[in-house]
């Protein structure tokens, strides 16, 4: 007969090549499907991380490509409205300078015009202090040295009026 050792240890082996099957398939198979499935879904789950990393650098991109875009075209807009700014401010300084030198010239045509009333009016005047003078000379006896002074003295007033 078999020794007992050998029988237990044949036993042994036949117990555990049955346990082995018997886990095998309870066991390690489901475990393995689920860490296949765990691996496979970890892979998934880092492709798709991936997947949107890359869409989000793209929506990244273009949204800096449209910042850029509305940057040069606020700066194309400011550059213009002050240029058009410029030229107002160009214009309106034209349009001061012009009426300020229309006034400067209906201020002197105006001055031009209270001159010659002034001097009209001192002609007048002096037409009448004249002839006043002459009429008290005709009426009083003049002397020589009277008609002398008289004289002198119209010709002082006839001489200030031609220089004024």
């Amino acid at each position: 007969m078999i020794d007992p050792s050998i029988s237990t240890f044949l036993i042994t082996l036949l117990n555990i090549g049955i346990l082995f099957a018997v886990l095998r398939a309870v066991l390690f198979k489901p475990v393995t499907r689920f860490m296949e499935d765990r691996t496979r879904k970890v892979q998934d789950t880092i492709a798709e991380a991936e997947k949107t990393k890359a869409e989000a650098k793209a929506c990244l991109r273009d949204y800096e490509e449209r910042l850029k875009k509305a940057e040069e075209t606020g700066a194309a807009i400011i550059k213009a409205a002050e240029a058009q700014a410029q030229k107002q401010a160009a214009q309106i300084v034209a349009e001061g300078k012009a009426a300020a030198a229309h006034a400067l010239e209906h201020g002197r045509k105006q001055l031009e015009a209270e001159q010659q009333a002034a001097l009209a009016c001192f002609r007048a005047e002096a037409v009448a202090l004249v002839l006043s003078a002459a009429r008290a000379l005709l009426q009083r006896e003049l002397k020589g040295e009277d008609s002398r002074h008289f004289a002198g003295l119209l010709l002082q007033e006839l001489g200030k009026d031609t220089h004024v």
